[in-house]
């Protein structure tokens, strides 16, 4: 009978149906009778372990997609699976290859499990680690029994780690080496001397983890700070790795391996009786563990490999396995990320509880210029210092004061100290004496607001009433938003995480630490706004997200009774409502309008209608874009929100009369005269009087001037290309001049598609004498300019298309595509016509999926309908576009017919489509 150890309870099937040890027995007696050779007996027993491994690995499969969130029993069968084909392998290779040889005491082997494999966790495709152990020095039958066994296990394709030593190597090796004192510290006998493996454990207790505890503790310590500054240093990385990242699977079980270290635990629930967690946090790691075991087995089964990274096509996969639903106007993908992101902040909440313990124990040490130099600050009467953080003295006065629940993050803030991880839980567990009456209460709101307005560090604060559950017992209608994850490239944050990024932003600027990137802000704020205003706005723009309903319109009715809970007066509470429901409109005028039309300074002057509150928008704008995430600022959105301001700030000074079209004519024309001094009069005369008024109101004088040089004596066959970088935009500029010809804007796109340039805008416009000139400014697949060494073959792409050599529709089949891991986001197409927002154009906006084709489809397909397209506004938001087209018909007129633009929409539409088919075939 093959000597299997029994199962362990609660499988998530059956063992007898996982691994069926009698069969297989009697299935490897039978194929291997008349072997001759160890070859033979390899080639008879593999195909039978193979068979029982798939059919063992089918079964766990199917028992985890009925019950998939039984994360423990999952992961204890797929180690019980292992456990059973690793102990046949070894009876193979010691009963039927190398028999062992009688009575020499050398001659003995013992197979331990170490690492994840020890620990008894085992996700589908986990490493199988496995330590050979013998008493002294390898003898030739050991050696010919691990080679036989690992032969068997790589011909199962099982990824096998593995050691061979003696107990007296394991000691030096794991003196020396922390990664290898962390797999033994997790060793499980699996089959052979056990008496061996009983040494290996006792000396390892004895000789190798007695008083070595600080030196492992500050060596788990390190190597998690490192991990975690690997895979980004946030808790809320969008694409988060299950087991590496922070609050991850790593982490917990560092919390178990130091507490195995120090108190020789086997079990976590024994945290409990040594007064490390509490019986609650003891069930929230236990629950977070599962979720994220659970995740992790999902993760591999899909990809049929050791995958732990949750990218965003494996996310909307993995939230369906695990039977989240569409609901409440977000996607199933949405609400398994946050309970993912809410875990995570658990898991830190828990690490953050048990360093407290070991710094109570004087197990885990800081630095030492830190113990020499720091000074303890004095504390106000109720709090006292330990191990250098804010602690309550008597948890009892503390408690009979509610407020108190808000004035430790006020005193926090004050002395410059962390909060005292006991201190952190008494607040956590008597969140319930956060009512109605302290929302209400006068010193409450002095307090909240002053952690924002007061201390310097609003950031700190905020985040960490944050994950301690006070900021949305406080707000309750900031509750919802908590760990909210948007699915889509453009937002790299939770949106209470974009949140306290935003007002880290602003306490930033209002403490003149981003004067030379940000003038503008800082000029605004050094002169003085509202800051009442300014930080509840910005701590309530996005708490209407989520929901079914538009969150800017959601957001303002949330602000209308937040405001005055939170102490403003009646004005101050309107304008917070005003600048929470009109959050996006500087940012949507600025990248999706043509802000030098004076009909959109216009319309957005009347919308702000003062100076006070274009400044507030302006702060807040700029604020809302730098909090989304690394990268998404740039000079590009800098020059379009400083031109928009200062053009509205004058409009709003000076009357709207001042926009017209004519006065700027005169000045651009006057300005590109002085800038072409040594031209003759006759050319000059000529340059200046052969554009119509959009150009000169369209386009800087530094381009005019380049514009006038490409035009000056071109013949009527002659392409004129000029590549630039653009400083001020982040951008590469590209100026075309070219006899006119229809559907020049879309072979321009196409030409830029080809190269791989994102068009960012552009300008087209035609001369009195029948010429095209265009504007295109284009960034590369980073969002960067050009380097000057690209320019060329830039320069020499654009001219053969340009010119008919390459044949755009043709060669954009293979470049216009759309990355596996991006097709998971889905973006409905919305199609709209605006004949108010321009006095000459009907502004046609196309909100759609992004792709490398897109525009040259759009505008194909426009120039096919006998469209004019006077100019482009692109915003790019992740994998979302907005595309702005500046238009006319053939008779230079706008779209008014209603048949018109039907006839318009499904023609856009079904590019849209067949390109999006053919972007993922």
């Amino acid at each position: 009978m093959l000597d299997l150890p029994p199962a362990p309870d609660r499988l998530i099937c059956p063992a007898d149906s996982i691994f069926d040890a009698e069969t297989i027995r009697q299935r490897i007696d039978a194929a291997t009778g008349s072997a001759q050779n160890e070859a033979a007996i390899r080639a008879a027993v593999v195909p039978i372990l193979m068979d029982a491994r798939m059919v063992g690995m089918a079964k766990i499969a199917e028992a985890f997609a009925a019950d998939p969130f039984a994360a423990r029993p999952t992961t204890r069968a797929y180690t019980w699976l292992t456990d059973c084909i690793v102990i046949v392998a070894m009876d193979v290779a010691t009963r039927l290859m190398h028999p062992s040889p009688q009575n020499n005491r050398d001659d003995r082997l013992s197979l331990v499990a170490v690492g994840g494999y020890g620990r008894g966790e085992m996700a589908p495709y986990s490493d199988v680690d496995l330590l050979f152990l013998t008493p002294a020095r390898i003898t030739e039958w050991a050696e010919k029994v691990i080679e036989s066994m690992l032969y068997i296990l790589w011909d199962l394709r099982l990824k096998v780690g593995h050691a061979s030593r003696t107990v007296r190597d394991c000691l030096k090796l794991g003196k020396e080496d922390f990664t290898i004192r962390t797999a033994l510290l997790e060793h499980r006998f699996l089959a052979g001397d056990e008496a061996l493996a009983r040494e290996l454990a006792d000396r390892l207790s004895s000789e190798l983890f007695r008083n070595t505890a600080p030196e492992f503790i500050e060596a788990k310590l390190t190597e998690r700070d490192q991990r975690h500054k690997r895979q980004g240093g946030q808790r809320y990385v969008v694409e988060p790795n299950v087991k590496e990242g922070k609050g991850g699977l790593r982490d917990l079980q560092s919390l178990f391996w130091i507490a195995k270290y120090l108190h020789g635990v086997q079990k976590v629930e024994d945290l409990v009786k040594l007064d490390v967690f509490t019986e609650e946090e003891y069930e929230t790691f236990m629950t977070a563990e599962d979720f994220l075991w659970a995740v992790r087995c999902h993760l591999h089964l899909l990809t049929n490999r050791a995958s732990d990274q949750l990218t965003f096509d494996l996310q909307v996969e993995v939230a369906e396995r695990m039977g989240y639903k569409d609901k409440g106007g977000r996607r199933a993908v949405e609400h398994f990320m946050q309970d993912y992101f809410r875990h995570a902040t658990a898991t830190g909440d828990l690490t953050r509880i048990f360093l407290t313990k070991l710094e109570a124990m004087h197990v885990k040490s800081e630095p030492l210029l830190e113990r020499i130099f720091r000074r303890t600050p004095k504390v106000k009467k109720g709090y006292r210092v330990v191990h250098g953080r804010l602690a309550v003295e008597d948890e009892t006065a503390f408690l009979a004061d509610k407020m108190n629940l808000l004035r430790v993050f006020e005193e926090a803030l004050r002395t410059g100290m962390l909060i005292h991880p006991d201190a952190m839980r008494l607040v956590v567990a008597n969140l319930d004496l956060i009512d109605d009456d302290m929302r209400n209460d006068k010193e409450a709101r002095r307090i909240f607001l002053d952690l924002m307005l007061k201390h310097g560090n609003p950031e700190r604060a905020l985040r960490r009433m944050n994950e301690l559950g006070v900021l949305a017992a406080f707000i309750p209608e900031f509750e919802p938003i908590v760990a909210m994850m948007q699915f889509n490239m453009y937002h790299h944050y939770t949106v209470d995480e974009h949140t306290i990024q935003c007002i880290r932003n602003l306490s930033e600027i209002e403490h003149g630490e981003l004067v030379e990137p940000l003038p503008l802000v800082s000029r605004i704020l050094k002169e003085g706004v509202n800051r009442k205003v300014i930080y509840v706005a910005l701590l309530l723009h996005d708490i209407g997200k989520g929901r079914d309903e538009d969150h800017s319109v959601l957001g303002a009715k949330i602000a209308r009774k937040v405001a005055p809970r939170l102490g403003l007066n009646k004005s101050d509470s309107e304008t917070v409502e005003w600048l929470v429901r009109y959050h996006l409109l500087m940012s949507d005028m600025a990248q999706k309008r043509d802000i030098s039309d004076p009909r959109t300074l216009r319309d957005f002057a009347k919308a702000v209608k003062t100076r006070k509150r274009l400044d507030l928008l302006t702060v807040l704008t700029v604020c809302d874009i730098r909090g989304v995430g690394p990268g998404t600022w740039n000079n590009w959105k800098a020059v379009l929100l400083r031109q928009l301001h200062r053009d509205t700030a004058d409009a709003l000074e000076h009357g709207l009369e001042d926009l017209n079209r004519k006065n700027r004519g005169v000045e651009a024309r006057k300005q590109l005269r002085e800038a072409l001094d040594g031209w003759d009069p006759a050319a000059l005369r000529r340059e200046t009087g052969r554009h119509y008024p959009p150009y000169w109101h369209g386009l800087d004088t530094n381009t005019h001037v380049i514009i006038a040089n490409l035009l000056r004596d071109i013949p009527d066959d002659e392409v004129r290309i000029d590549l630039h970088l653009d400083d001020n935009r982040d951008a590469t500029r590209a100026c075309f001049v070219m006899i006119d010809h229809p559907g020049i804007f879309s072979r321009l796109a196409g030409a830029l598609a080809l190269v791989g340039a994102n068009v960012v805008d552009a300008r087209t416009y035609t001369s009195k004498d029948g010429y095209a000139t265009a504007v295109f400014w284009v960034q590369d697949a980073d969002g960067h300019p050009y380097e000057e060494a690209r320019l060329p073959r830039l320069r020499q792409m654009i001219h053969k298309t340009l010119l008919g050599e390459i044949k755009t529709s043709e060669a954009m089949r293979s470049r216009d595509k759309i990355k596996k891991r991006e097709r998971a986001f889905r973006v409905p197409t919305s199609i709209t016509f605006d004949n108010e927002g321009s006095d000459i154009y009907t502004i046609i906006e196309v909100d759609t999926r992004d792709r490398p084709g897109l525009l040259f489809d759009l505008t194909r397909t426009l120039a096919a309908n006998n469209v004019y397209i006077a100019s482009a506004v692109i915003a790019t938001y992740g994998e979302q576009v907005v595309d702005s087209f500046y238009v006319k018909d053939m008779f230079g007129l706008k779209f008014h017919s209603e048949q018109r633009q039907k006839t318009l929409v499904k023609k856009l539409r079904d590019a849209i489509e067949k390109g999006a088919e053919r972007a993922i075939s």
